[in-house]
C-alpha cells in the first residue's frame, strides 16, 4: 500500500513539473507501449512512464475501420524505438501531448496522416502542415480514405 501512496506522488509531482514546464520542451525516451495509433507510453531517460497522446491528430478507435492498421502502423514505427518528444501541452485526461520524432527525425504524426490513417484533429490543432497531409492522403484515397464514408473517430466515441 506504502508502495502505490509513494508511486501516485512521484505520478502526480511529474505531471506538475511537466505541466508547469515551458510550451516545445523536448524529451528523449523510450516507447515501451502502444494503446492504440494516437497514444503511446514513453519512458523516459529519468525513468518517468508518460502517457503521450499524439498532437494534432486523431486516428481510428481500435473498434473502427482501419483502428488497428493504425495501431499497428505506430507500433512498427516507434515500439522499443529511442524517440523524441515535443511537449504541446497536456489533455484532459493529464496525458502529455506532442509530436514523437524517431532519430532519423521522422515526425510520427505526420506519418500517420500520410499513411491515410488519420483525421487532422483541427477543433484542436489548426496546423496548416497537417491539414495539406490529411487532404493529400483523402486525394489519393490512401489508408482509411479508400472508404466511401469514414466516420471521424470523435464522432465515433459519441455512439
Amino acid at each position: 500500500m506504502q508502495n502505490k501512496i509513494i508511486s501516485y506522488f512521484w505520478g502526480t509531482l511529474t505531471f506538475i513539473l511537466l505541466s508547469s514546464s515551458q510550451q516545445s520542451e523536448m524529451i528523449s525516451g523510450k516507447v515501451i507501449g502502444i494503446q492504440d495509433g494516437d497514444s503511446i507510453t514513453l519512458l523516459t531517460e529519468n525513468n518517468i512512464q508518460l502517457k503521450v497522446r499524439l498532437e494534432g491528430i486523431d486516428c481510428p478507435e481500435k473498434k473502427q475501420d482501419f483502428g488497428s492498421v493504425a495501431k499497428q502502423f505506430t507500433s512498427d514505427l516507434v515500439f522499443s524505438q529511442n524517440v523524441t518528444l515535443q511537449i504541446t501541452g497536456n489533455d484532459r485526461y493529464r496525458r502529455t501531448l506532442g509530436y514523437i520524432f524517431l532519430p532519423d527525425g521522422t515526425n510520427l504524426n505526420e506519418e500517420l496522416l500520410k499513411a491515410g490513417l488519420a483525421w487532422h484533429f483541427i477543433k484542436y490543432n489548426k496546423s496548416p502542415r497537417l491539414a495539406q497531409l490529411e487532404s493529400d492522403a483523402r486525394l489519393n484515397r490512401v489508408g482509411l480514405w479508400q472508404l466511401s464514408n469514414p466516420t471521424p473517430p470523435w464522432d465515433f466515441r459519441k455512439n
